[in-house]
């Protein structure tokens, strides 16, 4: 499209010049000058009245006529070189015109804005990639900013959509347009009221904002989340916050402890929600991670016969979820190996060495090397062990039959 803007301003230039600096012509159709046409003129009339054919009243009156056209023809002679000259002003103010438009276009023009509505077209699936699924290198403050054009054209064209209102809402919150994000994601709730992520961003554009009416709209959308995931630990943290900024301190130090105890050490809330504790004056003291340290020693023959084997280790509760609280997967060793599985390594944010109180270990052999192998497959469980000061110490072997 930049290039039609280009022949347009062209057209609109030339035109203008046309109009500015169209001539008024005069036709010369005399060859002689109008000096040397006077002097002819007159000595034929001198001729005439010598040769008594003309009278010299005649004469006279001739004369007299002849050198009044003498003196029009002077006058327009006068006017046509005016007017040559005034070609050389009429291009002067016609490079002047050219000058001034592309000053003005390239100082004040949209010619980038339009370039740039462009290249996020583009882009959009793209920046969509590497912003919902983190492909690739993460947005820059100009991606960002085509990125939330290229939604807000999609909108225009195809009409709301939840998730294109949810992106517009998280870039502007982004960029602190927070009164614009909240908008935007009160229109995504329109259509996807329950969307814990939705309501967690929502909540947060009106923290910030702040407000008793913002805060109480927080609060109930927080809750609506922790209805749909009781244990997402973003909504705890800022429902905690909308509990202080509203005075309930009572609500905000139950929520915190609640969230300090899910929380893996590691965490960077982990200290920032002691000290609020703290602050509170409630007498909290920093939870040692727990670890487990396990020593496996596998048989030299399955790592002869199953060099590309795979084992896996996980932590579970004895008698409780299937789901492990720490796994590990590390390629078929040879002879003992010391392992040690932390909080970092849950399978589900909230579910950790912290969230129980005995553990089991186990080591799964795996000859595929994939976890859902069922052919040539074992494994070796511990007894289930209590935590002592953060640790358990496991020892497993596996064997060859």
């Amino acid at each position: 499209m930049i290039w039609q803007l280009v022949v347009g301003a062209v057209l609109m230039l030339a035109l203008s010049i046309v109009f500015l600096a169209w001539p008024r012509t005069v036709r010369a159709g005399e060859q002689q000058t109008p000096a040397q046409l006077f002097a002819e003129r007159m000595d034929l009339l001198a001729s005439a009245r010598d040769a008594g054919e003309l009278a010299e009243q005649d004469f006279d009156s001739a004369a007299n006529e002849l050198k009044q056209q003498f003196l029009e023809q002077e006058a327009r002679a006068m006017e046509l070189k005016a007017s040559h000259s005034s070609w050389r002003w009429y291009g002067g103010l016609s490079a002047a015109l050219v000058l001034m438009v592309a000053g003005i276009y390239s100082w004040n023009g949209h010619y980038r804005e339009l370039a740039d509505w462009q290249l996020a077209q583009q882009k959009l699936p793209e920046y969509g990639e590497r912003a919902l699924l983190e492909r690739g290198e993460p947005l820059s403050e100009q991606e960002l900013a085509r990125f939330g054009l290229a939604l807000r054209t999609k909108l225009a064209r195809d009409g709301d959509d939840a998730a294109a209102w949810f992106l517009l809402g998280r870039i502007w919150l982004s960029q602190g347009f927070m009164l614009d994000a909240i908008d935007a994601f009160e229109k995504a709730l329109q259509m996807t009221p329950n969307r814990p992520a939705l309501l967690i961003s929502y909540s947060q554009a009106l923290l910030v904002v702040g407000g008793d009416d913002k805060l109480a709209k927080a609060g109930r959308a927080l809750a609506r989340a922790l209805t749909a995931e009781p244990d997402n630990l973003d909504a705890l943290s800022l429902l905690a916050y909308v509990a202080y900024e509203k005075g309930d301190m009572t609500e905000a130090a139950a929520a915190w402890t609640i969230l300090l105890d899910r929380l893996p050490t590691s965490d960077p809330r982990y200290a920032v929600v002691l000290e609020k504790l703290q602050e509170l004056g409630h007498e909290v003291s920093a939870r040692q991670e727990r670890v487990v340290l396990l020593t496996l020693d596998v048989d030299q023959t399955l790592r002869q016969q199953y060099p590309d084997a795979s084992v896996f280790v996980f932590v579970r509760q004895p008698d409780g979820p299937a789901l492990p609280v720490a796994a590990q997967r590390i390629p078929v060793p040879a002879g003992e190996l010391q392992l040690m599985l932390t909080e970092e390594m849950a399978m589900q944010p909230g579910w950790t060495l912290a969230s129980i109180d005995d553990v089991e270990v186990v080591a799964r052999f795996s000859p595929s090397g994939t976890v859902d192998d069922r052919q040539g497959s074992f494994e070796v469980v511990s007894a289930p062990q209590l935590f002592n000061d953060g640790k358990v110490q496991v020892s497993l072997r596996l064997q060859a039959d």
